[in-house]
């Protein structure tokens, strides 16, 4: 089992650098090929805009501002990703991810589109093992992240929240939240190729963060079928914050990767009242390996 292809929907934030590091980092460590993609605003979404009374004349204007803008952007992420594939030694560029299998190593390639961001990451990370995504920026509400909640809800496929800042290593002591949930048991499926790699595995339970299902022993036993043996360590809340004694608890730990299940609530619940996927999607300072 290996991840062999990855999906990075990329920015030119600095936060999408780190996640260019991040998945190429993955890249290496599983021989895999990192697919660069791009989404630019179309400025044929202004148009609806003609029925709440605006002039043929002034939706011609916000489409053409709107293409300016969406390929000043553009051009910002092409030339952040040509800056760090200059830098970047050993790896092969390909021209598309389909040309990618005549190289052996790891390799990138990169395209731009126009479309709607949420529609088409969602719909592309069908066809690859990971998406990965960069980390909400610090004065950004998580849940204006379209391309990590596409991915979520909407592709069958695990997402890998990139840290902010690129991380030393990845995958060599993992943690796994375990709640019982099927959100969490989708997690350690995905993350399995991570744990028979990782020198030491942990699963983190509490009593506050068990939904209806099977106990912690219950998945460490399944993983010992899988020769994977995993250390069960109960954590507790900090000042009664679940998703930060979760995080605690896994720096406690040094792990370099979390896994755990996403919005085992419903995503509207835990916008209104915070919960633990949010918490940790804002405050990880690790990678976080998420399915829901």
């Amino acid at each position: 089992m290996a991840y062999r292809r990855l999906l990075l929907p990329l920015t030119g934030t600095a936060a999408g650098e780190a996640a260019l590091a991040t998945a190429l980092m993955v890249a290496r460590i599983w021989n895999a090929h990192v697919h660069c993609l791009h989404v630019r605003v179309d400025a044929r979404d202004v148009a609806p805009l003609a029925g709440e009374g605006l002039s043929g004349a002034m939706i011609e204007e916000m489409m053409a501002a709107t293409e300016r803008e969406s390929g000043e952007r553009a051009n910002r992420v092409r030339l952040l990703f040509d800056r760090f594939t200059g830098t970047a030694g050993g790896i092969a560029i390909a021209n598309s991810a389909e040309s990618a299998l005549k190289h052996d190593g790891p390799t990138l390639s990169f395209e731009s589109i126009a479309g709607r961001e949420e529609d088409i990451v969602a719909q592309r990370s069908r066809l690859y093992d990971m998406a990965v995504v960069p980390h909400p920026e610090a004065d950004e509400d998580v849940s204006s992240s379209d391309a990590l909640h596409a991915v979520l809800f909407d592709s069958g496929r695990p997402v890998l929240i990139a840290p902010r800042e690129v991380p030393q290593t990845i995958g060599t002591r993992v943690c796994c939240a375990w709640n019982g949930s099927a959100e969490s048991a989708a997690a350690v499926a995905a993350a399995l190729p991570w744990l028979h790699r990782a020198q030491a595995v942990r699963l983190l339970y509490a009593d506050e963060y068990q939904r209806r299902g099977p106990t912690v022993e219950g998945i460490r036993s399944y993983l010992r079928w899988h020769e994977i043996e995993a250390e069960p360590v109960l954590f507790k809340p900090l000042t009664k914050d679940v998703g930060a004694g979760l995080l605690g608890a896994a720096r406690d730990f040094r792990a370099d990767l979390l896994c755990m299940g996403a919005y085992s609530h419903s995503r509207l619940r835990q916008l209104i009242l915070g919960g633990v996927t949010r918490h940790v999607l804002e405050n990880s300072d690790m990678p976080v390996l998420m399915c829901r």
